[in-house]
């Protein structure tokens, strides 16, 4: 139990503060934070209210529809869920290397996933806050906004998205929730015509991205003390590397350091995974908190997503996003580890990624193994599959045990907010001791939290294995529970007192 935990179950008489939902963020989740008589934090929880069960409904379901059902897990990232469970069934079906035309084609899918969903947070959902400013007026704080006051910055963004999305559509037939991956490779190559048409916007689309880099790394170094305390914490991280150690999002072994920038395991092979990652059940939320099993629960949580990835490799193979990893980690603040800890950065790493994928994907368009035939491999059946990605929000594994019948009976699902969950408590907490003590409530100091937890670009459907809307409503309390001040915002987003 960490030691705000036991300070809430000490007391008997705290101060409440409900946020929920959090907003600008994909699924439902609420805050609530429990103050003392002297208005400390005594303890800071970000609860996930969902539960949908996915680990359970796809078991006695047969394992080849498994990389279209876990699809519908988001519709956000369900071209990573596609590809994970992609990976896992080759397994089942025993193959262990694609062709080079069906991973290059894997490949390009899943840098237009990674780009349009790294440019629908930041642009759609983030940078209204960081241009702003956090307690702006809160009509101005959306994609409208953005339009209205910076137009330019605003339809690069919205360009940037449509292309990935566009990347995602020639692949798989669709935008969202489409086909391509199938056990042992692909259902279908590119034409010539597909690959000249993603061609001809490829340049700007480089270009768009050098933009948006900039764009993170000025709002980050304006305000760099702000910025690098704002909602950081010091922890672990975890992610995939190449063999060199270089950035890899599509495979690759598990690296994983403390809070300290030791390591605990390098290219550890994923299809291990239980043997160095463990997971915790608590009963205020249906997300679990993953840790790593030789440091135990109270040191061994960590970070995953783009700031972890950038942190933890030791080159970006594009020559651009490589340059621009090199100047984030020279100007981010870097600890004497070389790890930069500001939740903030996340932003500006999610920049760095676009670019490699845009670069990534110019290079790829040039090679001809994406127009090649030969697409599937089979080989020896087997009752157990891990696959393992990383998503735009970080590592995730899809994980599946199979019988004689084909049919699935045991699955486990670590995506990655569930990986980031102890760390976006860590970042609540930090804010809300820092900016809410002693204060009156606002709907512009209630956002300071919801930026918090923003910055990680949590996806709690995907963390609850149900959109919808529910309205917003912050009740303050004194310590013997008489309401001092009530906010209400509903679906529309006006605040009411």
């Amino acid at each position: 139990m960490s030691t705000t935990d036991q300070q809430a179950s000490n007391s008997e008489s705290l101060r409440r503060v409900v946020i929920d939902p959090v907003s600008r963020v994909e699924g439902h989740g609420k805050v609530t934070l429990l103050l003392d008589e002297n208005n400390h934090v005594a303890q800071a929880r970000l609860h996930i209210v969902e539960f949908r069960g996915f680990e359970r409904f796809i078991r006695g379901r047969p394992y080849w529809e498994l990389p279209v059902l876990v699809q519908r897990l988001c519709g956000i990232c369900p071209v990573s869920h596609h590809l994970a469970a992609a990976k896992a069934i080759d397994q089942l079906v025993g193959v262990d290397q694609l062709t080079p035309s069906a991973e290059k084609l894997r490949k390009l899918l899943h840098f237009g996933q990674v780009l349009q969903s790294h440019a629908l947070h930041f642009f759609y959902l983030a940078s209204p806050d960081l241009l702003f400013g956090f307690s702006s007026d809160k009509s101005k704080r959306n994609i409208l906004g953005l339009l209205a006051d910076y137009p330019e910055l605003s339809m690069q963004g919205i360009k940037l998205r449509k292309f990935g999305q566009e990347v995602i559509r020639i692949v798989t037939g669709k935008r969202i929730h489409g086909t391509g991956a199938i056990a042992g490779g692909m259902n279908k190559s590119l034409t010539p015509d597909e690959v000249n048409y993603l061609l001809n916007d490829i340049d700007d689309v480089i270009e768009w991205s050098k933009a948006a880099v900039k764009l993170a790394a000025d709002i980050h170094l304006a305000d760099v003390p702000f910025n690098n305390e704002f909602a950081t914490i010091k922890s672990g991280f975890m992610g995939l590397t190449g063999s060199s150690g270089e950035l890899e999002l599509y495979h690759g072994g598990l690296r994983g350091i403390d809070r300290n920038g030791h390591p605990v395991f390098d290219h550890f092979d994923y299809r291990h995974y239980h043997q160095v990652i463990h997971e915790e059940v608590k009963p205020w939320t249906y997300m679990k908190f993953p840790f790593f099993e030789s440091l135990g629960v109270d040191d061994g949580w960590y970070r995953v997503g783009p700031l972890a990835r950038v942190n933890l490799c030791d080159l970006i193979t594009t020559p651009a996003a490589e340059q621009a990893r090199v100047a984030f980690k020279a100007q981010a603040g870097a600890d004497a580890m070389g790890m930069v800890q500001s939740s903030l950065a996340f932003h500006w790493a999610r920049m760095i990624e676009i670019l490699h994928c845009a670069e990534s994907i110019k290079a790829l368009l040039h090679d001809a193994d994406l127009q090649g035939k030969d697409l599937v491999v089979t080989g020896e059946k087997r009752l157990e599959g891990i696959g393992v990605i990383e998503a735009p929000r970080g590592t995730l594994f899809h994980h599946y045990e199979i019988n004689e019948d084909d049919i699935v009976t045991k699955a486990n699902l670590i995506v990655s907010t569930t990986s980031n969950n102890q760390a976006m408590n860590e970042s609540v907490r930090q804010v809300a001791a820092r900016y809410l003590d002693g204060q009156e409530l606002t709907e512009g100091l209630l956002n300071y939290i919801e930026v918090a937890i923003r910055a990680y670009d949590p996806c709690l459907s995907c963390a609850t294995h149900a959109l919808g809307k529910m309205p917003l409503q912050v009740e303050l309390r004194d310590v013997e529970g008489k309401l001092l001040q009530q906010l209400v915002k509903n679906s529309q987003g006006e605040v009411s007192g």
